[in-house]
């Protein structure tokens, strides 16, 4: 890979933000997930709404969402969007037991949502590990990953499934 061929870097490697203007206004959407393992009790009080701190889930879910709409104050060169939806949802799991954190961004303009969903659910994780620290200090993340995205010039990306 060249420098030329990355769109962040101009012709003397120096970072910039892409010029945009000149692509086609279209509907654009991302989704993607990651993983918050943590102890059977730690799920327990999670779901039971016995944290101390409060209500894990909706918390975390205003997270997401209010990160997805600020991405471009945290990630150096993105574009500030007008999100025209932004929706962070859980799924428990038992085995292994934890919280899968799935987030879904949309836009109609000229640049993706990729980064806003990824955010979203980046934040969502650290605050379900804020809320759940004095239980559970051990909690990872795991799997932060784009799912899928579609809109735009490139068009539409699956992620392939894991084993």
């Amino acid at each position: 890979m060249t420098k030329s061929s990355l769109s962040h870097l101009n012709e003397k490697g120096e970072a910039h933000m892409v010029d945009v203007s000149d692509k086609g206004i279209t509907t654009r959407a991302a989704v993607a997930e990651g993983f918050v393992e943590m102890s059977a009790e730690t799920l327990r009080i999670a779901l039971d709404g016995e944290a101390k701190k409060g209500d894990v889930l909706g918390t975390a879910r205003i997270a997401g969402i209010m990160a997805a709409k600020r991405t471009h104050e945290l990630i150096p060169l993105c574009h500030p969007l007008l999100i025209s939806q932004a929706s962070v949802d859980f799924t428990p799991s038992e085995t292994p037991p934890g919280i899968r954190v799935e987030a879904t961004v949309k836009v109609t303009g000229q640049t993706g949502v990729e980064m806003e969903a990824l955010t979203a659910v980046s934040v969502a994780c650290l605050t379900i590990y804020d809320m759940l620290k004095a239980v559970d200090r051990a909690m990872a993340f795991s799997g932060v990953r784009l799912l899928e995205k579609t809109g735009g010039r490139s068009g539409t990306y699956h992620a392939q499934a894991k084993d």
